[in-house]
């Protein structure tokens, strides 16, 4: 049997070419920084529920998709290489090869690494990078990517639109009073790596386009955290709105800002929506 170990954020075009050789994967539901550097805890790129789902698909095809997502924790954080090889054996009686990425760290204070691995008598396939603008493939840039509204460069390393879902809410109706009804999405992920803008954006139900912010221009009805509002192109919103909405962002329109009034930022709106009705 041959195991994928990794975190995985994103499941971005590196980490799926360390997967589609794999018959299973391990990795940790939450990001180990929140255990080993809690002042400096990266955004994640994707849902824990997405992210295993993800895994799972991007296994080699054919095999039984077996993905364990542990808890990193303090214990954790503590165990030796030789106790996490021990751990692998135990929990994969059958394991034959890890495959990994060049920079595979493991045991306290990540010292185990692949060639430890091996003299534990355990083979190990590295995997090398996929570079893209003459760089490797990281969630860091693609983080970084997304930080800078770059969702294009971000698709690029995924391998796939960046995707945001969540839970749909009712808002407060001004959208619909503008003639612009939306849809409103609070991502299930406790932070997004976005940057505040309009978007042009996929959807299940059709294009749209969306504002990812805080309404400023609402001055004391805005929005206290972020907030996903989508407008479908073309078409009303639906009376009965999903649960739940998956968004496919496909290109940066503008930055995020306060307008000075109600009917300049309608102005504004109606130019959105002719550009991506335009693409």
């Amino acid at each position: 049997m041959k195991l994928a170990v990794g975190f995985f954020d994103g499941v971005h075009l590196g980490h799926r070419r360390i997967l589609g050789g794999a018959d299973a994967a391990l990795t940790f539901r939450n990001h180990p920084s929140t255990v080993l550097s809690p002042g400096s805890v990266p955004p994640l790129i994707m849902s824990l529920s997405e992210r295993l789902e993800t895994i799972a698909s991007a296994l080699r095809p054919g095999s039984d998709p077996k993905v364990l997502a542990l808890d990193f924790t303090e214990e954790t954080k503590g165990l030796t290489p030789q106790d996490f090889i021990g751990f692998l054996r135990r929990e994969y009686p059958d394991l034959e090869v890890i495959r990994c990425g060049p920079n595979w760290r493991f045991g306290a204070k990540g010292v185990g690494n692949a060639e430890f691995a091996r003299r534990c008598g355990l083979a190990v396939e590295e995997v090398p990078f996929v570079m893209h603008n003459g760089e490797a493939v990281s969630s860091t840039r693609i983080r970084k990517a997304l930080g800078e509204g770059d969702v294009a460069d971000a698709a690029a390393m995924l391998g796939r639109p960046w995707r945001l879902s969540g839970e749909v809410f009712a808002g407060k109706g001004v959208g619909k009073k503008i003639g612009f009804p939306t849809f409103n999405v609070r991502p299930y992920q406790g932070s997004v790596p976005l940057r505040r803008g309009v978007y042009a954006v996929k959807t299940e139900l059709g294009p749209g386009v969306a504002n990812w912010g805080q309404a400023p221009t609402m001055g004391d009805e805005a929005w206290k955290e972020c907030v996903l509002e989508v407008h479908l192109l073309g078409k009303d919103c639906p009376f009965d709105p999903p649960k739940v909405l998956a968004v496919e962002f496909l290109r940066f329109i503008r930055p995020e800002r306060r307008f000075s009034s109600i009917a300049e930022l309608t102005r504004q709106i109606e130019m959105d929506v002719r550009g991506c009705l335009e693409d």
